[in-house]
């Protein structure tokens, strides 16, 4: 399994995933990578096609009603597919997950089963540091991946 924080940390809340990808990182169980990907879009591709079961994105994201709103989607390539790589485009110095996720056919990989795990911005404006409705949504978060791991091992889902 493979747990993607994504976001740029110079674009306030856009940092949300790789803040909660470093306060994951040790309690990960066995078995489970966590990396802060950023804006690597293709660093994230190329891993990918190292043949994961599960990957669990955690991003920014238009969720919810109000910033920190938290929600856990599944993504199929149904989902991928219904927007395509020829909409999106691939930009080797930027992060946009569809652009990934559909990059995956084109370089010989496949899709593993894909969870986002989101988080509504109060601003992504250039700055550092996440607002406060973010901030407090990082531990939430954590403790939501955790248990979505957890909850994938128990089972075995994987």
């Amino acid at each position: 399994m493979l747990v993607a924080g994504i976001g740029n940390l110079f674009c306030s809340d856009d940092g949300f995933g790789p803040e909660v990808a470093r306060r994951l990182g040790s309690r990960a169980p066995a078995g489970v990578r966590v990396v802060d990907y950023g804006i690597r879009g293709m660093h994230l591709a190329y891993d990918l096609l190292d043949g994961y079961d599960v990957l669990v994105l955690v991003d920014a994201a238009p969720v919810g009603q109000s910033p920190g709103a938290l929600a856990v989607l599944e993504v199929g390539p149904a989902d991928v597919d219904a927007v395509g790589l020829d909409a999106v485009g691939l930009d080797g110095h930027g992060m946009s997950p569809v652009a990934v996720l559909a990059s995956l056919d084109r370089l010989g990989g496949t899709l593993p089963r894909t969870y986002v795990v989101g988080c509504r911005p109060a601003t992504t404006e250039e700055g550092i540091g996440l607002s406060d409705p973010v901030a407090a949504a990082v531990p939430v978060a954590v403790e939501t991946v955790a248990g979505l791991l957890d909850d994938l091992l128990v089972t075995g889902s994987v």
